[in-house]
C-alpha cells in the first residue's frame, strides 16, 4: 500500500467522499482513509496513477502535506465533506 498524508480531513463524509473519488480513477481498486492521522493508503500504482491520485485529492480539496492549502482548496474540502455526509447517510 502507498501513503499519503492529507490537509483538510475533517470526518467521515470526507473519508466517503475521498473512497469515492479515488476508487473512480483508473488503477485504484483500494482505498483506507484514517481520520485520526489524515491518512489515505492506496494499492501500489505506477507513477503515472499516483500523479493523478494526488491531483484528484488536491481538486476535492484535500492537497498533500507540503503542498499549498489555499482558500479554494479548503472550501472545496467543506463541500466534499458535505456532499459525503449526504451520500454515506
Amino acid at each position: 500500500m502507498t501513503t499519503i498524508n492529507i490537509l483538510n480531513l475533517k470526518c467521515n463524509g470526507c473519508a466517503s467522499t475521498i473512497k469515492k473519488g479515488l476508487l473512480s480513477l483508473e488503477g485504484v481498486n483500494e482505498v483506507e482513509v484514517t481520520l485520526e492521522s489524515s491518512e489515505i493508503k492506496i494499492n501500489e500504482v505506477s507513477e503515472t496513477i499516483f500523479a493523478g491520485v494526488k491531483e484528484k485529492l488536491s481538486k476535492m480539496g484535500y492537497p498533500e502535506v507540503g503542498d499549498a492549502n489555499t482558500m479554494l482548496h479548503k472550501a472545496k474540502s467543506f463541500v466534499s465533506c458535505a456532499s459525503g455526509k449526504i451520500t454515506s447517510e
